[in-house]
């Protein structure tokens, strides 16, 4: 077992030596690569659930417009677009609390039509079932998200609709339904380092950690909670890169994103968070809600650093930015 006295270690140390380290780690278990991944909100607003730093919640008004489930076209559509991007996988995302009944068959369709164009799949659609993931996984599904966002201790901080033993039902299920995890949190909250820390032992030591961690640094959106946070609550690019750097050796074998928040971080924040062992980005103008930086920009930064990209035949290609 992972305990929070070996992340701390791990974390204090010297910046480049942590680095090495994590790297080091990266190299044995990774090639020189990026993945590439693409969100879609298929149905936005109206959550029930009261995150503080959620557009989507319905306690709070941050201008987000309602939409229902899309239809499995429209969604197909979009898929297509993601791979003809170069993307390898396709994660959509649903403002639930937990999927309705009544949608499960269009969901199921959904992973269907995405998974024939020979992508891989990934949904987030709040707590699930025991019935509700083994059908998700008869259908398909490569990877369920279900984020922790923070340590337990902090959790209650930030949502009081649910609990953090919840979240942690819900990823055993996932697990042992068969299909991969993808599981991380969100930094900038207003939490300290070792709740940072303390979220990455928990992911370390699930019975089987994380295919994917993503790691988000908060956007703060106005109308929300959080919308209004205080510069100081802001994380340090060299704290966010630490965190990353100790998510890779605590997680050797995880696929580590860079996900929300790459619109403010620096082409050199990103370049020091690749070499602290982040391999995956979510790829696209535009996350569930929020802005992320185009393509051709990711293209160009990928090219300077020269990273290759993997589709899904495991094949290696060389990026080419328009």
């Amino acid at each position: 077992m992972i305990d929070l006295n070996y992340a701390q270690s791990l974390y204090s140390k010297p910046f480049n030596e942590l680095l090495f380290t994590a790297q080091t780690v990266h190299r044995a278990n990774f090639a020189d690569e990026i993945e590439l991944c693409v969100l879609l909100s298929i149905k936005t607003g109206s959550c029930p659930e009261d995150c503080k730093y959620c557009p989507q919640s319905g306690h709070y008004n941050a201008g987000v417009q309602k939409e229902k489930l899309m239809d499995v076209g429209s969604i197909v559509s979009q898929a297509q677009r993601a791979k003809d991007l170069g993307a390898k996988r396709f994660c959509m995302g649903a403002a639930w609390r937990n999927p309705p009944e009544k949608a499960m068959p269009q969901l199921l369709e959904i992973i269907q039509s995405v998974k024939s164009l020979g992508l891989e799949t990934c949904m987030t659609l709040g707590m699930l079932s025991k019935a509700q993931a083994t059908e998700l996984a008869d259908a398909g599904l490569d990877y369920y998200n279900h984020n922790l966002d923070t340590s337990e201790e902090f959790y209650k901080e930030i949502i009081s609709t649910r609990d953090y033993q919840s979240r942690l039902d819900t990823l055993e299920e996932v697990s042992n339904a068969g299909m991969k995890v993808c599981c991380g949190g969100i930094l900038g909250m207003g939490e300290t380092i070792d709740d940072r820390l303390q979220m990455l032992v928990t992911l370390a030591n699930l019975k089987t950690p994380p295919a994917s961690v993503p790691i988000n640094q908060l956007i703060p959106v106005p109308g929300t909670p959080l919308g209004n946070k205080l510069k100081k609550a802001e994380v340090d690019s060299f704290d966010f890169v630490r965190t990353i750097a100790v998510a890779r050796i605590l997680m050797p074998s995880s696929k580590i994103r860079l996900s929300a928040g790459r619109s403010q971080m620096s082409d050199e924040m990103q370049a020091l968070a690749f070499l602290a062992g982040a391999n995956s980005i979510f790829y696209g103008d535009k996350l569930l809600t929020a802005a992320n930086p185009s393509e051709n920009d990711d293209l160009k930064l990928l090219n300077t650093l020269g990273f290759k990209v993997t589709k899904n035949s495991e094949e290696h290609h060389e990026l080419v930015s328009e």
